[in-house]
């Protein structure tokens, strides 16, 4: 179990984070939108995750996406490295009706993202630019090099589910163990 804390004048967040979890997600960032797509990450990641973060919504939504996507890399990193025994590579397409998102990730230890999605400005009240913050701040924090390409849709609430679940599924199949595999890597380090 790892736990963070972050405090600054925009948040104040804390987090229990157990990679190899069951699913369960207690999250409450004060953004209802926000707090569902962590729950469906949760769930299809396995992961454990109690996650409360109190920020400064008077101003926007911004400032606590963003962080919780810092806090959540950095626990991320903290349980996963020096990486060994893992399969590091996930990559899964998830479907939400009309839409589809794809994922590829590495545990690499070397972090980047590459985006390439669309939304609606809005869903619901929720500024959608902050998904791809969200991955930006994850992926930096985490050292994993990402990946996610929308393929098709239209719906935004679909698009930004579908990408918050292929996520969840990927980073799933990149932790899974594999004791045959030792360092996933021929450097002999991550």
């Amino acid at each position: 179990m790892i736990k963070k804390q972050r405090k600054t004048k925009e948040t104040d967040i804390s987090l229990e984070l157990e990679i190899y979890g069951s699913g369960n997600g207690d999250i409450d960032t004060g953004i209802g939108f926000f707090d569902h797509m962590l729950t469906a990450f949760a769930k299809h990641s396995l992961m454990d995750i109690k996650l409360y973060c109190k920020g400064d919504l008077h101003i926007d939504d911004h400032h606590s996406v963003e962080d919780c996507g810092i806090v959540l890399g950095q626990a991320i990193k903290e349980a996963l490295y020096p990486l060994g025994s893992v399969e590091r590579y996930g990559n899964a397409v998830v479907v939400m009706d009309e839409a589809a998102v794809e994922c590829a990730l590495d545990l690499s230890n070397r972090p980047f993202l590459v985006y390439e999605s669309q939304m609606n400005p809005k869903i619901g009240n929720f500024d959608s630019e902050l998904v791809e913050e969200f991955f930006r701040a994850l992926a930096m924090n985490s050292s994993i090099t990402l990946h996610i390409i929308k393929q098709r849709g239209t719906n935004s609430h679909h698009i930004a589910e579908a990408t918050f679940k292929a996520f969840a599924v990927a980073f799933r199949r990149a932790v899974a163990k594999n004791d045959k595999i030792g360092i996933p890597s021929t450097k002999g380090v991550l």
